[in-house]
């Protein structure tokens, strides 16, 4: 039975964030929405541009700048209220992230809804941020890194580890249990190679815009291959096209041009 015709309960669906849901870093386009609210300096915004390049043109997560990204998560969230951090990121989503959300991803999680399964996120971005795209969704729930809070103030530290490679396969096969899923009926859904352990712990596995790595592994294994991305040159390599990461990288450097003149212009 594939997965398409899986109905009913114990099946599920998990879905990564990262380039298979939203195109390119969900902690980028968080990091751009806390910027323009003055929540960490012009220096900082630029080396997650430069995080956010790399990531667009290889087509690939770099383990170096997943912790780099983490750390100044952390810091910058640091002393924020829970509460203040979810109604940032509702904004966020609404002005970044929703026109960023591929249609064709988008169209994978309404199928498994429609069949009556779970369907959940599974990513590294923060879990307040993936909770809102996944209720922005309609999906069941979201699985994320997880910052330690007291007094509802975050502390800077995490608890637990990222939720990335292994620790997302641990996390989901913690979900199954509790939600009484059948991992073989389930689905599961990512770009990265990084996610093998996840995707082969279930009895579906696709590989969504996959980079290199990921879609050799997945033709070798008889996994379905979805690309969504667009170009001649992105279709048969599995990586956006250079002139869509130039575009993107231009419109981060005039953004700071921008911001630095109005504070010069201010001051």
């Amino acid at each position: 039975m594939s997965a398409e015709a899986d109905t009913g309960g114990g099946a599920a669906a998990f879905f990564d964030v990262d380039n298979t849901i939203v195109r390119g870093a969900s902690i980028f386009h968080l990091a751009r929405g806390l910027y323009a609210r003055r929540f960490f300096s012009t220096r900082d915004i630029a080396r997650f541009a430069v995080m956010q390049l790399k990531f667009v043109i290889g087509g690939s997560e770099d383990l170096n700048d997943m912790d780099s990204a983490k750390t100044m998560a952390l810091s910058f969230i640091d002393g924020h209220s829970v509460e203040e951090l979810v109604a940032v990121g509702e904004e966020i989503f609404d002005e970044l992230i929703a026109r960023r959300i591929w249609p064709g991803t988008r169209a994978l999680t309404q199928m498994h809804l429609y069949a009556g399964q779970q369907v959940w996120l599974v990513t590294a971005t923060p879990v307040e941020l993936a909770t809102t795209i996944a209720n922005r969704l309609g999906l069941t729930g979201a699985l994320g890194t997880v910052a330690e809070v007291r007094n509802g103030v975050y502390t800077g530290r995490l608890v637990g580890e990222p939720l990335h490679g292994l620790a997302k396969a641990r996390a989901v096969e913690a979900l199954a249990e509790r939600e009484n899923l059948d991992l073989a009926r389930c689905s599961a859904y990512s770009d990265s190679a990084n996610d093998i352990p996840l995707l082969s712990l279930v009895g579906h596995p696709c590989a969504v815009n996959p980079d290199a790595k990921l879609r050799a592994h997945a033709k070798a294994h008889g996994w379905r291959i979805r690309d969504y991305r667009t170009g001649r040159k992105a279709a048969k390599i599995g990586v956006p096209t250079a002139a869509g990461a130039g575009a993107m990288a231009g419109g981060i450097a005039a953004a700071i041009s921008v911001h630095r003149r109005h504070l010069r212009g201010s001051g």
